[in-house]
């Protein structure tokens, strides 16, 4: 049984084809999800021969020298740009076990199948290769949601729901990763207005894609405005949140370190917490 389609990919391409040659005024987040990925690959002490930029905007990820990389992104536009190709995270063109490590940075959230594409992801890699994942989720863009619940005369989908980081890490068991983490970083951004914000997630491609989505009326921007303008602080900006989620996990490879097996312990808990902290005997 195939999934419902949450977003439109069609809308989904041409936001993206829009914001391309745009994109470096409006990459913040992209950057940030980047430069964490590049944290948790530091401690990560291999070589990486086959790389793929999954959602690759403009190619801006730079892998470690001498690697081989692919790219792909949903925009035409994006992969033109990178020298990769279009294609959605959860229909990859790629073989199994081409890469030892797939970096996918700021779509993850946009994808109508994104269980699917994880497990895609996963079965793209070889074994013991190593995904690393970021895209805006938990409680990300609160007093946008808020404004606009304000200023709408009936309930309408502004904004897509948003993967929080415990669902998350489920879906990386799900898929089948093995030694999954997931985990979040929050930035807080200030905004003058409205139509600031906004601007920004246009020219980031993270304008509305839903499949039910309605058309935003001026008057509704208006009172939505206002209701955002409400929020500021005393220096006139309103203090928006992003919550950046990070994935991590590795393809399941025999000689990947294996959880204790259960009751294998050589001192129970009770007996630590008897001793008061005392070291068990033999320790």
């Amino acid at each position: 049984m195939q999934p419902p389609e949450i977003f439109d990919r069609a809308a989904r391409r041409r936001h993206r084809d829009r914001a391309a040659a745009d994109f470096g005024a409006h990459d913040f987040l992209r950057a940030a999800m980047l430069d964490g990925i590049a944290d948790r690959l530091d401690a990560v002490k291999r070589d990486f021969a086959d790389v793929l930029d999954l959602g690759c905007f403009r190619g801006e990820y730079t892998p470690r020298p001498g690697a081989r990389v692919a790219r792909v992104d949903p925009g035409f536009a994006f992969a033109r740009a990178a020298g990769g190709v279009q294609g959605d995270e959860d229909r990859l063109p790629f073989a199994d076990e081409s890469f030892d490590l797939i970096v996918a940075a700021g779509t993850l959230d946009g994808v109508s199948d994104l269980p699917g594409a994880l497990a895609l992801a996963r079965r793209s890699l070889r074994p013991d290769g190593l995904f690393l994942g970021a895209f805006v989720g938990g409680s990300s863009l609160p007093q946008l949601r808020a404004a606009f619940r304000g200023a709408e005369e009936r309930a309408v989908a502004r904004l897509h729901p948003l993967v929080d980081v415990r669902s998350a890490g489920d879906l990386l068991m799900r898929a089948g990763f093995a030694l999954p983490v997931a985990d979040v970083e929050t930035l807080s951004v200030g905004y003058g207005g409205l139509g600031r914000l906004l601007d920004d997630l246009r020219g980031m491609a993270s304008n509305n894609a839903l499949v039910d989505r309605h058309p935003l009326r001026r008057d509704t921007l208006a009172r939505a405005a206002g209701a955002f303008a409400a929020r500021a602080d005393a220096d006139g900006r309103v203090r928006e949140r992003f919550d950046l989620v990070f994935l991590t996990g590795w393809a399941p490879s025999p000689d990947q370190p294996k959880p204790a097996r259960r009751g294998s312990a050589s001192a129970s808990l009770a007996a630590a917490l008897r001793g008061g902290g005392e070291r068990a005997p033999g320790a």
